[in-house]
Parts: C-alpha cells; structure tokens; sequence
C-alpha cells in the first residue's frame, strides 16, 4: 500500500487534503458542534412546501393509476370467470347431443350371451334413447334421461338395479292462455333432467310431466308442532296414495320415528356429498312454512333445483302460493300437470381477498343485491322498488347511503357486479347471503356477484303475475284502502 501524503500548517498540525468534491468529509464536519447549530438554525427552503405539494400530486396520480390496474384486473377476473361459465355451459351442451344419439353398432357388437342376459335392460334402453329422440325432434323441450350415479348412462347393458330414471318432463311457453311449443333452448335448455337457462323468456312457463314424478323432498320449518302434524299426515298420504320415495332431512326422520315406527321407509343424507347428488334423485321438493323455507330448500342445491311446490305456514310469504289445508287438491294437480312455474334466479357470488391497494373516494354504509324475488324483502325496506319476479335484472340498492346521489338501481341480468371495501377504509364489512353465511371482508377485499345459471322454479297456483300481485295485496296490503263513508244527502224514501 503507498503511504497517504499529509499536508502541515504552520503549527505542526496534519490535514488531510480536500475530496474529489471539493468539500471536507462529512463526518468531520458533523463532529464540530457549531457546524451542527448552524445547520439546525438555517432557516428552511422557501420552495419546499411547493416541492412538498407537487410531491403529494404526483403520489395521488399514481394511487388513481393504480386504482384503474386495480379494477380492469377485477374486471378482467370477472368476465373470465362468465366466459369460463358460458364455456361449461356450451360444452354440457355439446356432450348432450353426442350422448343422445347412441351407435346402434354398439348393441351388434355384443355376443349372444351377454345379449340374452341383458336382453329386457336393452329393449327398455333403446326405447327410452328412441323415445327422447322422437319427442326431442318436436317442438318444447324434454327430459328423458337416464341416469347411473349421477351421471348420463352411455351403455344400454347395465345392470337394473343400478338404473335410476328420474321424472321426465317439458316446458313449453304461453302468453294469456295461448299455448305455444316453440323449441327455445337458448332460453331454457334440459341438461341431463336439470333446468338452466342463458336468458329469461317474458312468457309465462309450463311444465308438463312425461313421466310421473317418483321421489319427493319435503322440507319444513323447524320448531312448530303443526308443521310436524301436517308433513306426518302428508308422508303417510304421499307413500300411501300415490307410492312415492320419500326424502326428508335427517332432524324430520327424526321427529317421525319418535312419533311411531311405520315412519322407518322414509329416506334420508348423511353428509354433503350425498346432498350434492339428490338433484339426480328428486322429481320434486315440497315446502312447508314461508320464504324462508324456500330460501332454505334453494340453498341446499348448488347447482339445478327441481320444482319446488311451497305450501304456506309462515308469517308472510310471497313465495309461498298454496294453502295447507287443501294439500291433497292441489299435489293431485301437480301431478297430473300440466302447471305453471316461475324461474326465481339466483346470484352467484365469489369472495376475492385483498383485490387491491389503492383507497377509493366514496363511501357507503351499505348495499343491497337482489334477484328480482327478493324485491320485496330487504330491498323493499331499505327503498327498492317492488319487481315481478320474472323481470330479468339485478336490484342495486343501497343502504343509508353517506351519499345522498347514491340511489337505487335495477341492472340487467348479463352484468357482473363488483364491490370492494376502500383500502383505506377504518373498519371490515360483512357480506351476508340470505340471511346467513357471512363473510368478513377486509379492507382491499371485494365481492364479485353475477346472475348465476341454474334458476329456482317455483309451482304458480295460477300464473306468476296472479300470484305475485296476490301476495302483495295480501302480504303488504298493496292498493287496498278503507271503503270511503257516504255522508252526502240520501234520495227520500
């Protein structure tokens, strides 16, 4: 290493020479108090709040920049997931038809023994695949399928006991009593004896049993003794009269079995998986109690619902058209058909956590997203608009909004909805779904609701505008006012 060179003063005393910058080193300087009072002293610049201002400009610029990556993200998820449900949905479609016309080369192919064996099962098997194919070709739409475990039965050689057919049916449209065939699949199409839809018809829908129903679901409301003694009196009724497999939840087994033993025939699940699969085994779902019940029987089933007759012994109901007391009347008419249904939608609702980083401007202290059935619940309370439940659209409402701008709207179906907590927001929301389930959303966290594919069809005792304006003259005395007294003169006897 070459020795560092010193510069001496005249006293004798080393320095060291100047930097490449012209100024001593820092340290030494900071180590001298007077310079560190000097420093502290100085006055500050006179441009620095500008500086200081700009600063917070150009931070804003870029929280709006991100704000906007932040929601063409969303966005972008959103309709990749709608995209995604189209593709299923098209692709069921397609696998649909393929399955439905079976290679007859197939049945040729089998040798003498096994043909003989199975000589009933086929016969039976190609009717069925010959009798969707000639009501298939015709107008409306149908449901002859065969189902094996929850799944399409592509080979007509199995073994009987592990074929179970649902009830077969159509729909077909008709608008003030003038019925019409017209083959709609774009509207409501049969997926493998399940209802979805990819739009709304405007028409009223019936449905018409091709085959009688076989299974029947009955749930009730909990906690009430006369629902207790009515679904007793309606299971021994509908095992009794009309030989029907009956599915009850495990708590109404329950309840049966204590009342007496000859209840012991009566079904029951035990876990969640064997809920996912009771769409392939229930023709129809009986409710007795009000909306909730409803509410409760359309949760169970993720995916398609079957027809749903709800009875009404609940304390308000618009959902619920039918008078226990003539039970027998009016499932002796639904079962002979054909009837008129209502396809409640449902939305669909995924959770996306921590969304994004940036702080939104508005606030809000609550909201409201409902199907048109849902309007007259809480939407109706927080100032929505009553909507016929076959009004194809989303109802946007708001609750006690900060915002007085912040008004209710009705989007249309097709849309995608997303609401998000401010990042900078000072406490988590909640996001509650009918009533239950709630999910605790942190700030950053955000809601992406659209209408989900598999409606809810509920019976009509007459037809969807009858009944919905019937239950809200009875439920909320709707139009109804106190007869006006007559005090004017009075003609002379």
């Amino acid at each position: 290493m070459s020795p560092k060179s010193n510069k001496f003063d005249s006293n004798g005393n080393a320095s060291s020479p100047p930097q490449e910058n012209g100024f001593n080193d820092s340290f030494s300087l900071l180590s001298s108090e007077k310079a560190v009072q000097e420093l502290i002293q100085q006055p500050l610049d006179q441009g620095i709040d500008d500086h200081l201002f700009e600063f917070s400009e150009a931070l804003r610029t870029v929280a709006k920049a991100l704000r906007r990556v932040a929601e063409g993200k969303a966005t972008a998820q959103a309709e990749a997931a709608e995209w995604k449900r189209k593709y299923e949905l098209e692709r069921e479609r397609n696998i649909q038809l393929e399955q439905e016309v079976l290679p007859e080369e197939h049945d040729r192919e089998c040798d003498d023994k096994r043909a003989n064996k199975f000589a009933d099962q086929s016969v039976q098997c190609d009717e069925a695949v010959e009798e969707s194919l000639r009501c298939c070709g015709k107008n409306g739409i149908c449901s002859h399928e065969v189902l094996r475990d929850g799944e399409l039965d592509r080979n007509c050689s199995t073994v009987q006991s592990k074929i179970m057919r649902k009830a077969s049916f159509k729909l077909s449209w008709w608008c003030k009593g003038d019925k019409s065939d017209q083959h709609k699949h774009d509207i409501v199409s049969f997926e493998r004896g399940n209802i979805t839809t990819a739009e709304r018809s405007s028409k009223q829908i019936s449905l018409k049993w091709e085959s009688p129903p076989r299974t029947v679901l009955i749930l009730t409301k909990p906690n009430s003794v006369s629902v207790q003694i009515l679904c007793s009196e309606m299971v021994r009724w509908l095992k009794e009269e009309k030989k029907l497999n009956i599915f009850v939840e495990r708590r109404v087994r329950s309840e049966l079995l204590t009342d007496s033993s000859y209840y012991n025939f009566v079904q029951t699940w035990q876990d969640d998986e064997e809920v996912l699969l009771l769409h392939t085994k229930v023709d129809l779902i009986v409710t007795l109690g009000g909306d909730g019940t409803v509410l409760w029987a359309a949760s169970m089933f993720k995916g398609p619902v079957p027809p749903i007759v709800p009875f009404s012994l609940g304390s308000l109901g618009f959902m619920t058209p039918f008078y226990s007391e003539h039970y027998r009347e009016c499932l002796n008419s639904i079962f002979r058909g054909p009837i008129s249904i209502t396809l409640r939608h449902r939305l669909q609702c995924y959770v996306i956590r921590d969304a994004a980083k940036t702080e939104y401007e508005n606030e809000g202290d609550g909201l409201i997203l409902s199907t048109t059935s849902g309007s007259t619940a809480y939407s109706l309370a927080a100032g929505g608009s009553m909507v016929h439940p076959q009004v194809p659209g989303i109802l946007f409402t708001p609750i006690c909004p900060h915002s007085l701008s912040f008004r209710p709207l009705i989007l249309p179906e097709h849309v995608t909805i997303r609401v998000q907590v401010p990042f900078n927001s000072r406490g988590h929301a909640w996001a509650s779904f009918d009533g239950k389930d709630r999910k605790r959303l942190a700030a950053g966290d955000a809601l992406v609701c659209s209408m989900a594919p598999w409606p809810v069809p509920t019976a009509c005792q007459v037809d969807s505008t009858s009944d919905f304006l019937r239950s809200i003259h009875d439920g909320l005395h709707w139009n109804l006012r106190k007869t006006q007294s007559f005090d004017g003169p009075r003609d002379a006897a």
